[in-house]
């Protein structure tokens, strides 16, 4: 995971606070299940760019010619990659 416990906490405790702020939500007595649901949902979202990660790297090098990381046509082919995976996965490019 690319995000420690403490700063996905952190992150539930923000985004909470922004939707209540903004009146996009009204708080109950159920703060703290919107935040693991919160947490869950940014859990998962991690998990989903890890996998497409590895699964672009792993193409990457099949590759017969070796490309060096980080060189632009690393780059280049990185995100081309990697938007198809997430389109793959019904997940949005960004």
């Amino acid at each position: 995971m690319m995000l420690s416990e403490e700063k996905i906490t952190h992150l539930t405790h923000v985004l909470l606070k922004g939707l209540v702020e903004r009146d996009l939500i009204g708080l109950t007595d159920e703060e703290g299940k919107i935040r693991r649901e919160i947490k869950r949902v940014i859990v998962n979202e991690l998990k989903i760019g890890e996998d497409i990660d590895e699964a672009v790297r792993k193409k990457l090098q099949s590759f017969s010619r070796k490309l060096a990381e980080g060189s632009p046509e690393w780059e280049v082919l990185y995100k081309k990659f990697f938007r198809e995976e997430e389109t793959k996965r019904g997940r949005a490019s960004r």
